[in-house]
């Protein structure tokens, strides 16, 4: 079996944005560079050296835990304090000011460059591959905690969620045993968590349609606001919406308005771009097999495991 990320240095990737700088602007940005380091743990890192709360951080994509990954981050001002920071998992270094703050899906694409180890042979050579989302979007509760808040059942998600072993669990377990005020306690996770959870939920709906679908169309992402074209793709979307017992209008929450999501959309199938597929060579890693280098570029939203996995098999 192939392997992926044996150490981060195996997946580089280097976002690709169009930001403008304006000297006069607002928001400062600077260039994320992080080793072995999830971007909401980093981001949360850097707002507490700042001593502000990281709604004041933006950045337009969670980036891959285990790898070496390079993204820009905007911040409202310009602290001095940033010249300080020091971390030997994250650096950071002043791009530029600008008028907007960076927001989620802000970004054109990214460049990977990816070493795949445990090998016999050289991938294939593909040109699109099926857009699926993948474990990262995912993890281990996000899904189930996405679907309690589309439900409403604020107190399970809760409960889900303090079970889990991360950042905000003990702080969030404290609170709402004190208040049993399961909103509240939900507002102690930064939004853009919040947010990322019900995103699992639209993703795990969106990848059953699109296995079924298997068309190079757009498939909507489901929302409050989601309109079909296509009767046979509205059948096909809204089945599986019966099994999952959920209506367009779950996706308002008017108990947490800022999680209350419209709807969007997004290609079946995606397209790899200026692929290049390195030559074999003795892996130092894995005794007796080979490993081989990768380098392309995708759009936002596409996953470059996805299209390594196609590439393999």
């Amino acid at each position: 079996m192939y392997k992926l990320k044996q150490i981060p240095e195996d997946f580089i990737v280097n976002e690709v944005t169009d930001i403008e700088l304006n000297p006069k602007g607002s928001y400062s940005y600077f260039v994320l560079k992080k080793r072995d380091y999830a971007t909401p743990s980093a981001v949360e890192k850097i707002a507490k050296f700042l001593n502000i709360t990281v709604k004041k951080i933006g950045y337009a994509g969670a980036k891959d835990r285990r790898a070496v990954t390079t993204q820009l981050i905007s911040v409202e001002g310009l602290p001095d304090k940033v010249k300080k920071f020091k971390d030997y998992l994250i650096e950071l270094k002043y791009k530029g000011r600008g008028d907007t703050a960076i927001y989620l899906g802000r970004l054109k694409g990214n460049n990977f460059e990816i070493t795949i180890r445990n090998i016999k042979k050289k991938p294939k050579k593909i040109s699109k591959f099926m857009n699926l989302f993948d474990e990262q979007r995912f993890s281990i509760n996000n899904v189930e905690i996405g679907k309690h808040l589309v439900k409403k059942d604020f107190r399970k998600a809760v409960e889900v969620l303090i079970g889990n072993n991360g950042h905000y669990e003990k702080q969030i377990k404290e609170y709402h045993e004190q208040t049993n005020n399961a909103i509240n306690s939900l507002r102690k996770v930064p939004i853009h968590t919040l947010v990322f959870f019900i995103h699992a939920y639209q993703s795990e709906i969106w990848n059953q349609c699109a296995k079924k679908i298997a068309k190079d169309i757009y498939l909507p992402i489901i929302g409050f606001g989601t309109e079909f074209k296509n009767k046979k793709i509205k059948k096909i979307v809204e089945s599986i919406m019966e099994k999952e017992g959920i209506n367009y209008r779950d996706f308002i929450i008017k108990q947490m308005p800022e999680l209350t999501f419209e709807g969007n959309s997004r290609r079946i199938y995606a397209k790899v771009k200026k692929l290049k597929i390195g030559k074999l060579e003795n892996d130092e890693l894995n005794k007796g097999m080979k490993k081989v280098t990768l380098t392309f570029f995708l759009d936002k939203g596409c996953y470059a495991t996805m299209a390594v996995r196609n590439m393999i098999f």
